[in-house]
């Protein structure tokens, strides 16, 4: 995996990744996203691969778009067919078959911070300031931002946040569930890296898969009858399997599972279960 911006390094089977560009906080451009988008597709392509934990490089995790462009960064006027590339960076995580771990090591804002939401699990250092400041650029959130804030915080945090379009700090962050835990900058990175180990070393890699797009494809179910069908669907494409045998008798046995299962290598053949939907630009 050879990269520009971002920086990969291999801890056993977790994937780190680095924003790299620290000279800049980290900011997000159009080769950033082209990167992160083939750096999911070649995390997702490799059996080795169980977690992924991105953090940033230097003092911030990403200070949000470059506006290298000045007033013309967000001048689409020209583009009647115009995507919002942080929406399709975080259409590609949510996709994403292996989970996803945050280390916000410090300033997130804009797509900077509406590039996590889509991530499994977030944590902060103590110096992380995160805004999701779009009113206070005269835009618009991105990143797909007023479909998963809300369901990470609740709808009037989601609002605040967005209206006011204010900076806040990781307590903030931590008292409204953004974020799961906060940290001393030193111990943000391990951390992440013990919880992403926790999940690489105990379960079933298979079973993961599964119960990451279970979770995020429910959440805009209509109905619980839907989860109650894919799920029972889901039960008999593994509960016969070789990791649920392995699952239940290193239980029964009191010893460390050793899973066989490997992503994507074996995973059920029902496997996706949804049509992904096309991007059709408004008139």
């Amino acid at each position: 995996m050879a990269y520009s911006l971002i920086e990969t390094e291999r801890d056993g089977s977790v994937l780190l990744v680095r924003l790299n560009r620290p000279d800049r906080l980290n900011a997000f451009n159009l080769d950033m996203h082209h990167e992160l988008v083939r750096l999911y597709d070649e995390a997702d392509a490799d059996n080795d691969v169980r977690v992924i934990v991105v953090t940033g490089n230097g003092r911030a995790f990403c200070a949000g778009a470059d506006l290298a462009a000045a007033g013309d960064t967000f001048n689409y006027a020209d583009d009647p067919n115009h995507r919002d590339v942080g929406g399709e960076l975080n259409l590609r995580t949510y996709a994403c078959t292996k989970p996803v771990i945050a280390a916000i090591n410090g300033p997130a804002v804009g797509v900077g911070a509406t590039m996590t939401l889509p991530m499994d699990i977030r944590l902060a250092s103590e110096t992380a300031r995160i805004g999701f400041v779009f009113a206070r650029r005269g835009i618009v959130a991105d990143g797909c931002a007023s479909w998963f804030l809300p369901k990470v915080v609740g709808i009037s945090r989601a609002l605040e946040w967005t209206l006011t379009g204010r900076v806040f700090d990781a307590k903030e962050a931590l008292d409204a569930g953004l974020v799961r835990s906060v940290h001393p900058p030193e111990e943000l990175l391990p951390a992440a890296l013990e919880l992403a180990r926790e999940i690489a070393e105990n379960t079933s890699a298979i079973s993961v898969t599964l119960n990451r797009q279970l979770m995020w494809r429910m959440l805009g179910a209509d109905h619980p009858m839907e989860a109650n069908q894919v799920e029972s669907r889901a039960l008999r494409a593994v509960g016969s399997g070789p990791d649920a045998q392995e699952g239940i008798g290193s239980f029964l046995a009191k010893r460390a599972p050793k899973y066989p299962g490997r992503v994507p290598a074996d995973l059920p053949e029902f496997y996706p279960w949804w049509e992904d939907r096309p991007f059709r630009p408004l008139p």
